[in-house]
C-alpha cells in the first residue's frame, strides 16, 4: 500500500536525498522546508513527479496534514548556521518536536526523529554508545542546537509514555556526501571547495581532533531501516561510520584525490566546546537494523569532489554572514 509521508527538512542536504529514494519508492511524499539553509534545486528534479508535493513552511508553526509517516529532519545542523540565531534553533528543535508529534498523535503516524551525535557533547566516553549520557555544556555558545536536540528527544520519549505515539531515534554523526550546502561550514564542503581553487586548506586547532564521516546513501539507508522496525525499538540508535580520522587525515586526502596544488595551515583556534572526539558505536544498528556503511572515506570523497566540481559554487548564497 502507497503510504502518505511528511518529509520535514525535506529540501536539504539528508533530506533530499531521502525524499528520492521514498519518490522512487512509490510513495506519496510532501516535502516541508523553510528553505534557510536548503536549496530548492536539491529538489527540483522532483517537482513535476505526481507523488511529491513542495510546502514551504516553517516547523516552529504547526502544519495539519493527513500522513501515514513523519520523518522530521528540520533544523540548521552546521555550528556557524545554528548559532546564527540561536533561539530559533532551540525553536526549531523544541517546537518543531511539538507541531510534528503533535500531528503524529492526531492522525496515527509513526515519526522517525533525525537527532544527532551532538547530543553527547565534547565526550569523556569513547567511542560513544546509546547508553552514554553525554557531556554537554547548557550555557555555551553550541548549547542551542546540543540541547535543543536533546530536549526533542525528551518530547518523542515522553509523547510515547504518555500518548502512545509510535517514535523512532536516530543520532546522526557527521554525515557528507552531493548536495552539501558548498558554504555549510563544514570540513568536508570547507577542505574540498577551498582545495578546488587552490586556496589554503585552513585546519582549527592542531587538526588531531577526530571525526567519523559516514556517506550520505549509507546514512539514508540506516534511517529508512529505522522506519521499518517495530514498534517496540523506538532507539536511540547511532548512525554514523565508526572508521575515525584526524581533520588533518581529511584534508590530506582531499588534497590528494582533488589533485589540488593547495597547502594544509592551522590558521584558527578550536572553537569553544568543540568536541576533541566523536566516534559512533554502532553495535545496536548492526544488532537491531542489520546495518551498518559500507562506503569507504576515500570513495565517498571521490564521489563528492565530483559532484562539487560539477556545481558552480556562485549560484550558492551563504546563508549567514559566518561564511
Amino acid at each position: 500500500m502507497i503510504k502518505r509521508i511528511l518529509v520535514t527538512g525535506g529540501a536539504g542536504f539528508l533530506g533530499s536525498h531521502l525524499c528520492d529514494r521514498l519518490v522512487e519508492r512509490g510513495e506519496d511524499v510532501i516535502c516541508v522546508d523553510n528553505f534557510f539553509t536548503s536549496q530548492k534545486s536539491n529538489i527540483e528534479h522532483l517537482l513535476d513527479r505526481p507523488n511529491f508535493e513542495l510546502i514551504r513552511h516553517d516547523v516552529t508553526h504547526p502544519v495539519f496534514l493527513e500522513v501515514d509517516q513523519i520523518y522530521n529532519l528540520a533544523c540548521p545542523a552546521a555550528p556557524g548556521h545554528y548559532q546564527f540565531n540561536p533561539i530559533k534553533t532551540t525553536k526549531t528543535s523544541v517546537m518543531g518536536a511539538i507541531n510534528v508529534l503533535g500531528l503524529a498523535k492526531r492522525v496515527g503516524a509513526k515519526i522517525l526523529h533525525a537527532s544527532t551525535s551532538e547530543v553527547y557533547g565534547d565526550p569523556d566516553v569513547h567511542p560513544q554508545p546509546e547508553s552514554y549520557r553525554g557531556n554537554v555544556n547548557p550555557i555555551g555558545p553550541r548549547a542551542c542546537y546540543d540541547e535543543g536536540k536533546r530536549a526533542a528527544e525528551t518530547l518523542m520519549f515522553d509523547y510515547r509514555r504518555q500518548n502512545r505515539v509510535n517514535i523512532a531515534v536516530v543520532r546522526i554523526f557527521n554525515t557528507y556526501g552531493p548536495r552539501m550546502h558548498p558554504y555549510d561550514g563544514r570540513v568536508v564542503s570547507n577542505f574540498i571547495r577551498q582545495a578546488l581553487v587552490g586556496e589554503e586548506i585552513t585546519i582549527y586547532g592542531d587538526g588531531l581532533q577526530s571525526r567519523s564521516f559516514c556517506y550520505v546513501d549509507d546514512l539514508i539507508d540506516g534511517i529508512m531501516s529505522m522506519m521499518a522496525v517495530p514498534e517496540e525499538f523506538p532507539g536511540p540508535v547511532n548512525l554514523g561510520n565508526p572508521n575515525e580520522f584526524t581533520i588533518r587525515q581529511l584534508a590530506e586526502q582531499v588534497v590528494e584525490l582533488s589533485g589540488s596544488s593547495s597547502t594544509i595551515v592551522t590558521a584558527r583556534p578550536l572553537p569553544e566546546d568543540d568536541p576533541t572526539q566523536r566516534q559512533p558505536d554502532i553495535g545496536l544498528a548492526r544488532e537491531r537494523l542489520g546495518w551498518e556503511p559500507r562506503i569507504e572515506l576515500r570513495e565517498g570523497l571521490a564521489r563528492t569532489i565530483e559532484w562539487f566540481r560539477r556545481i558552480d559554487v556562485s549560484n550558492f548564497r551563504a546563508p549567514t554572514p559566518n561564511f
